[in-house]
């Protein structure tokens, strides 16, 4: 759970923070910077995708031997920019990290209860493995207790474990939060961090318990089982040093396997339904279950790639574009392909940090604060390059501008509108509306908001530092009038993500993504030659934690 401040603003306190609050660009940036625009180039671009997806990068998995290519091939690249290394005389930053593959001892899991027996087969029916830093991890026998979302939210007047002691058994909970179900609940469609996995596993780790399992359900979640089978299997990684609170184990259960545990755990009526509303109490399901995990632990570094454009007038202040150079490496055959290649999910973000680094030297007018770019690794692992630079800055966070994240581009075509994801959370969306209208855009909120994509690529580990974060996409409406050609590229294209089919082919159109990308740009100048800091919008709740940082 993100941790909110409680902040009384003085009219000292408001005086201090009114020089660093904007609530639109400064600068007079109707006009675009035309020298800048046209070093942004499709040849080059597609040639760095192109490269980073090969299948001689391995699906540039950390620890591996495409962790090496890729975060070399990288900082070369930027040397070859005439970027400066960001890390004094060094263009890496390195993050120390633990990959744990834990599997179970057995490949099934017998539960039993009062109306019977059940086995479940690993990854078809559940998917289990564990963050401890243990060899193996023996627990004798565990009870389950359904315990709704899993939710802890005063500020929604909800506590799925209100009066629930959960030490040594394992949680059941649903996925997403009750928002998905109900719109009058938390912020309706659009999803809290409270719906996300990650926040699940936190807080039952918090309330003592030794397991969670969280219910599989493809429209919560928004991804399908088999991402769950290839994302959460295999070596997993970690910072080294994460000191956080953690459950002995941590899984997902298929939708079909939950309802043959609720079949034979004791009688209750329409417990998920319960469940889904305001009052519910967690409920135990009588049934038990022992679990053993063997774990292998690699102890390793890998590499945050960082190089920087300083500042003409303020180099203490910085803006920092961001984009993650790992994907899933070699994993589960699909047809035959066992390379993760990641060309969409994010070689196609990692080029775009070179071809905005050859805009910003080619500019007329240089930017007067610095401009970092950094290629993070580990994001598909837990975002956690950017948590360790987030903990370990090399600019101080009170002098960070914003963080603009560059997470999969739209290869389908170019699109009128543009989607931020988190739309109204920081003002940021006004340097997003500004940008847009030169290019004759309009800005719309984020597609889909159910799926939490505002909690789950690397601007958030910078939104939980107080630093605004720009995540933002293509939008639905297409430019293109050959709807025919239009339909037959998204049904090629479709079923990429998290696959080995994630590679760069002829079906691509880039004009969409170079036209985001001279978006991109142009946000990060305008806020280069500015003074201002832009801030979280009131309703939000980082706002506190965006007005605490800059007094640090």
């Amino acid at each position: 759970m993100i941790t909110k401040y409680l902040f009384v603003a003085s009219m000292g306190l408001a005086s201090l923070f009114s020089a660093c609050q904007s609530a639109a660009p400064t600068h007079d940036g109707g006009s675009l910077d035309s020298t800048a625009l046209q070093a942004i180039s499709e040849e080059s671009y597609k040639a760095n995708v192109a490269q980073l997806a090969s299948d001689e990068f391995l699906g540039r998995k950390p620890f591996t031997k495409g962790d090496t290519l890729a975060v070399n091939f990288i900082a070369d690249r930027f040397k070859e920019l005439g970027l400066q290394p960001a890390n004094a005389d060094s263009y890496f930053q390195e993050v120390p990290m633990v990959e744990v593959t834990s599997k179970p001892k057995n490949k099934t899991l017998n539960f039993q209860g009062p109306q019977g027996s059940i086995n479940l087969n690993y990854l078809d029916d559940f998917v289990i493995g564990s963050r401890k830093l243990e060899t193996e991890i023996t627990i004798p026998t565990t009870e389950l207790v359904f315990a709704g979302f899993g939710i802890v939210a005063p500020e929604y007047k909800w506590n799925d474990y209100a009066g629930l002691d959960v030490k040594g058994k394992t949680v059941v909970v649903l996925a997403s939060d009750p928002g998905h179900y109900d719109k009058n609940l938390f912020k309706a469609d659009t999803m809290t961090y409270y719906g996300r996995w990650t926040y699940k596993y936190e807080e039952a780790a918090r309330q003592g318990a030794t397991g969670v399992l969280i219910i599989h359900d493809t429209k919560a979640a928004s991804y399908g089982w088999d991402v769950i089978r290839s994302g959460w299997t295999g070596p997993q990684l970690d910072l080294a040093n994460n000191a956080e609170p953690k459950t002995a184990f941590e899984g997902w259960l298929s939708a079909d396997a939950a309802r043959a545990l609720f079949k034979i755990a004791a009688p209750g009526t329409n417990l998920v339904e319960q469940a889904l509303k305001p009052g519910f109490k967690a409920v135990p399901m009588q049934v038990s279950t022992t679990i053993t995990l063997q774990n292998n632990l690699r102890y390793a570094t890998s590499n945050n790639v960082v190089a920087k454009i300083e500042g003409s007038k303020r180099p203490e202040e910085v803006i920092i574009y961001t984009a993650h150079w790992d994907h899933l490496g070699v994993g589960e055959p699909v047809n035959g392909d066992s390379i993760y290649n990641g060309a969409v999910d994010n070689a196609a973000g990692v080029a775009a940090l070179f071809e905005i680094a050859k805009a910003f030297k080619a500019a007329k007018v240089k930017p007067e604060r610095t401009v970092l770019f950094i290629a993070l690794t580990g994001e598909e692992e837990g975002l956690l390059g950017s948590a360790y630079y987030t903990d370990n800055p090399l600019f101080p966070l009170r002098k960070t501008v914003a963080n603009i994240n560059m997470d999969a581009f739209n290869p389908t075509g170019e699109t009128k509108d543009v989607s931020v994801i988190g739309y109204g959370q920081s003002e940021m969306d006004n340097y997003v509306e500004h940008s847009a209208a030169k290019f004759g855009r309009i800005v719309q909120g984020e597609k889909n908001p159910s799926s939490g994509g505002f909690y789950r690529s690397d601007h958030f580990n910078f939104v939980k530092k107080g630093v605004p974060g720009l995540f933002m996409g293509s939008g639905n409406t297409y430019i293109s009038t050959d709807t025919l050609a239009l339909n037959l590229r998204k049904e090629a294209l479709k079923g990429r993500y998290h696959a080995p089919s994630d590679e760069l082919d002829a079906h691509w159109d880039f004009n969409g993504i170079l036209a985001d990308i001279r978006l991109f740009f142009d946000i990060g100048y305008t806020l280069s030659r500015e003074k201002t800091f832009p801030q979280f919008k009131e309703k939000s709740e980082f706002r506190e934690l965006g007005l605490k940082r800059l007094t640090k």
